[in-house]
């Protein structure tokens, strides 16, 4: 009975409600809509603040009050998670008005609404490149503000992200292989470079490094006769830069065995506690 009669009230309340909202959206005062728009917002009731702002914003254009308009619409869509269209209002906001109440917020918020909203790093990361380049224009902006430590940290994040997509692109190379007749150690090597000298700081960069060696390791073994002494020289050097990288690397050994497989292919002395670990690198 108790349940019955609280399922009333409420029934009554939301329609009460909806009667009242949709008074206010038939008025034609846009004074009172922009009352009624911010009480929704308050009420967290963002569809309607968006609603009802949309409907007056126009009317505002060039007053006092367009400031606070824009701004409280780019929050209710962030709030509402529709990220894209809040930093297009955001945007919107802080280059009409760059030196606006809001502008600081408008900007962190615009990148932080891309932040969250960049994908998984197999799919399309166009929001991940925009949500780096506004957390940069943010830290120019606002070198000193609270909030620069903070999207110094989230923009490391996208940037590893993007780090992270490159490395599984060299990985997949590097499994391709010579798959179809197609030369994929090399695209591997090429993509690894790219991504070290992109991100030098990441945390992917001994994998980039240790696959540009294996990969120069297999383009040795399968190479014509004439071009092995070259391909075996090139992953010479790219063990060398693995090892000034990464002292204690922990894929130390593995670099090694290469290098050692490298040695006795091309004839040169290699001491023979490591003939046998070499001559299995070879057959595989």
């Amino acid at each position: 009975m108790k349940i019955r009669i609280l399922c009333t009230l409420l029934l009554a309340m939301l329609l009460a409600s909806c009667g009242e909202y949709n008074k206010i959206l038939k008025s034609r005062d846009a004074e009172l809509k922009y009352e009624y728009a911010k009480k929704y917002f308050d009420q967290k009731k963002y569809g309607r603040t968006i609603t009802l702002l949309d409907e007056i914003l126009s009317a505002y254009t060039g007053s006092s009050k367009e400031q606070e308009i824009l701004y409280l619409l780019a929050q209710s869509y962030f709030y509402d998670k529709d990220y894209t269209t809040a930093t297009q209002y955001y945007t919107r906001y802080y280059n009409k008005f760059p030196k606006g109440e809001f502008t600081e917020l408008a900007r962190f918020n615009s990148a932080y609404g891309l932040y969250l909203d960049s994908p998984d790093a197999r799919l399309d990361q166009t929001s991940t490149y925009k949500g780096i380049q506004e957390f940069q224009n943010f830290l120019e902006y606002f070198p000193q503000s609270e909030k620069a430590p903070e999207a110094q940290d989230l923009m490391f994040k996208l940037q590893e992200k993007l780090a992270y997509k490159e490395f599984l692109a060299a990985r997949l190379y590097y499994n391709l292989g010579l798959y179809n007749r197609e030369n994929y150690y090399e695209s591997c090597v090429v993509t690894a470079r790219e991504a070290l000298k992109s991100y030098p700081f990441s945390e992917f960069t001994e994998e980039f490094q240790i696959l540009i060696v294996r990969a120069r390791f297999e383009q040795a073994v399968y190479s014509v006769e004439e071009k092995k002494p070259v391909r075996y020289r090139e992953l010479m050097d790219e063990h060398f830069n693995y090892k000034n990288m990464f002292p204690n690397g922990k894929y130390t050994k593995e670099s090694e065995r290469y290098y050692r497989a490298a040695l006795k292919a091309l004839g040169q002395e290699v001491d023979d506690a490591t003939n046998e670990a070499v001559q299995q690198e070879l057959k595989k």
